[in-house]
């Protein structure tokens, strides 16, 4: 299909038509919701995603008045409008508006504004209210037991604010300052709670032109930044930790010109995959509990470890366990992070310093360039034990992703997808043992084209946002791989697929339950319960037919029934341009081998298993 990229939706002439120079906005008489549109179109917002509801027809009136000019797309939950407008923004940078009705409509959305918040991803939330004039009186839907009118209440924690326009006049300021915390400092989504009176109602207002853009590219203290490639220069082990600042601060061209003077391994945080081309020489993957070996050896036996956006989370760091995949100290930390509570947050810092990260490297360079004039600085003994590391891990894993036993190993199917997924491609993983999977062995090869829900683990992310990322950059193929666990949660995704005409490919990881959480029962109580999907009376595994799901949506769909088979269905698929669903059984007794840990209190954290599976430990 051809699809309008969202430069072409903002460059249509009517989507410029009512603008004026700074300063000269005439006043004109405007329903509160065509306020708010057109301010949007100003903002240069391509898409509403969302779902109607009795508090929010006001808004869709004004959004049908401008269909033309900004393009509405109706979902079938709420929490799926969130991940779309979540993973648009991991692509482009640029955020989207959600719409979502009073009462449970707007319920619905949390779980996509946390995994935003927790993700450092921004979006406008635009939540239906009850009219003003019912405030207090406990009308169908108002959250209003204990305050007035109260949603903003309900997602506190999971917004950077939430503003509550009570009057038409208010909009335009509301608008504007949303858009300013929407594009400035760490990213986060924002609400804008609407009385339904308030968008139908109308008053005589100026729509503010947008402000221009904040310039935040401040780099760090010049002699703090001196000290940190003193530093690096001196030690005899360093490595570099990007962690998702390194993508949200688009610094994937600084550090490669950074690593052509200063010869450094880099490691990232699994938040942090495809900042760097993994197939690079110096590029040895994600640490933490399901990182491969290269990563957290590099990391636990760095002497000085440059940390570039990085916030330490227990998943990146085995728990905060000293030795498995950091051991800080005796390692020397140098912090670079712009958000100031990031700094020595789970780390004493030897050098903690407060800039962006793309600007900080940039001085960096071109230090470098001056202390080392034409030679670069390498740390040959050091690449080259690492490179050893990779090799070992490699040799390993290169027997499974060449089986051919069906149900498919795990690690055969990722090859599979590394061999047939192109390199341009926007590649989602949901939540599940799939996404561990995901971590340890898909080598990401571009920023911002491997997209997941970290911080808040949101099943349904995937499923769901990989629609969102494919408006976003239109031009590459999409694949979500998802479990069939996460898979079941938003299934309807695929019936807005065929509405929109959206093409993407979802890669249905079917291991028949819960299998992460599974293998914790096994492994911390020796059973299980509640965690594989069975016919309750017999015990017998259950499978959803999605290959029959996809096909009464509308959607093409095929299973894969052997692992020879495996490559071929993934091209057919990727090649049809348009919704297409995958059915690939996995082998649900397989896990992911250890290199880190992972510790839940009171529970003993696991010993990694690689050294001895792979014979290094005998």
């Amino acid at each position: 299909m051809d699809m309008d990229t969202p430069d072409q939706i903002a460059a249509r002439p009517e989507a410029t038509q009512g603008t004026s120079p700074r300063g000269a906005a005439k006043r004109k008489t405007y329903k509160g919701a065509e306020i708010m549109i057109e301010y949007l179109i100003k903002e240069k917002v391509p898409y509403l995603f969302g779902v109607c509801g009795h508090g929010n027809i006001g808004f869709l009136d004004a959004a049908a008045g401008a269909a033309d000019r900004i393009r509405t797309i109706s979902v079938h939950h709420e929490q799926a409008a969130g991940y779309m407008a979540d993973a648009y923004f991991k692509v482009r940078h640029e955020p989207v508006a959600t719409y979502t009705s009073c009462g449970p409509g707007s319920c619905n959305l949390p779980i996509a504004l946390a995994g935003a918040m927790m993700d450092s991803s921004s979006f406008l939330a635009i939540t239906g209210n009850v009219p003003t004039t019912q405030f207090n009186r406990m009308p169908f839907q108002e959250t209003g037991r204990y305050f007035q009118g109260d949603f903003p209440s309900v997602i506190r924690p999971l917004v950077k604010k939430s503003f509550q326009p009570t009057r038409v006049e208010m909009l335009p300021l509301a608008m504007k300052q949303a858009f300013g915390l929407l594009r400035t400092g760490r990213p986060g989504p924002v609400n804008i709670d609407v009385p339904l009176n308030v968008f139908q109602e109308t008053a005589e207002v100026e729509i503010p032109d947008p402000d221009p853009l904040v310039k935040q590219r401040s780099p760090g203290d010049l002699n703090a930044l001196e000290q940190a490639l003193d530093l690096l220069l001196a030690a005899k082990r360093p490595v570099i930790l990007v962690g998702q600042g390194g993508l949200i601060g688009e610094a994937t061209g600084t550090l490669l010109e950074f690593l052509k003077l200063v010869r450094i391994p880099v490691v990232t945080s699994p938040n942090g995959k495809g900042t760097l081309d993994e197939t690079l020489d110096l590029a040895f993957g994600a640490i933490g509990r399901n990182g491969p070996y290269a990563a957290n050896e590099a990391a636990r036996n760095a002497d000085v470890l440059l940390a570039l956006g990085c916030s330490f989370d227990d998943r990146a760091t085995s728990a905060w366990i000293s030795g498995y995949t950091l051991t800080i100290p005796p390692t020397r930390l140098i912090q670079i992070d712009n958000d100031p509570s990031e700094i020595g947050r789970n780390y004493p810092v030897t050098l903690g310093i407060l800039g962006d990260i793309r600007a900080s490297l940039e001085i960096l360079v071109r230090r470098a360039r001056e202390k080392l004039a034409s030679t670069p600085k390498t740390f040959d003994n050091w690449v080259a034990t690492l490179r050893d590391c990779r090799k070992t891990w490699d040799d390993y894993q290169k027997p499974f992703t060449e089986s051919d036993q069906f149900p498919l190993r795990p690690e055969r199917l990722m090859q599979g997808l590394s061999r047939v997924v192109p390199e341009n491609a926007l590649f989602a993983t949901d939540v599940g043992v799939h996404h561990n999977w995901v971590v340890q062995l898909w080598k990401a090869r571009r920023p911002r084209h491997l997209l997941q829900s970290w911080g808040f683990a949101s099943m349904g992310f995937a499923t769901c946002g990989i629609l969102g990322a494919k408006l976003a950059q239109p031009e590459s193929p999409a694949i979500a791989v998802v479990g069939d666990g996460s898979f079941l949660m938003t299934p309807h995704i695929l019936a807005t697929a065929m509405e929109y005409d959206i093409p993407a490919v979802w890669v249905v990881w079917n291991n028949c339950g819960y299998c992460s959480i599974r293998d914790m029962q096994l492994g911390m109580f020796g059973q299980e319960l509640a965690t594989s999907f069975q016919i309750d009376k017999t015990k017998k595994l259950f499978s959803t037919d999605f290959v029959m799901l996809a096909h009464s949506m509308g959607a093409q769909a095929a299973r894969v029934d052997r692992a020879g088979d495996l490559e071929g269905v993934l091209e057919t698929a990727i090649n049809a341009n348009r919704p297409y669903l995958v059915e690939v059984m996995v082998d649900r007794d397989i896990r992911p081998v250890g290199t880190g840990t992972w510790s839940l209190p009171p529970f003993p954290h696991a010993e990694p298993n690689f050294r001895k599976l792979a014979g290094l430990d005998k």
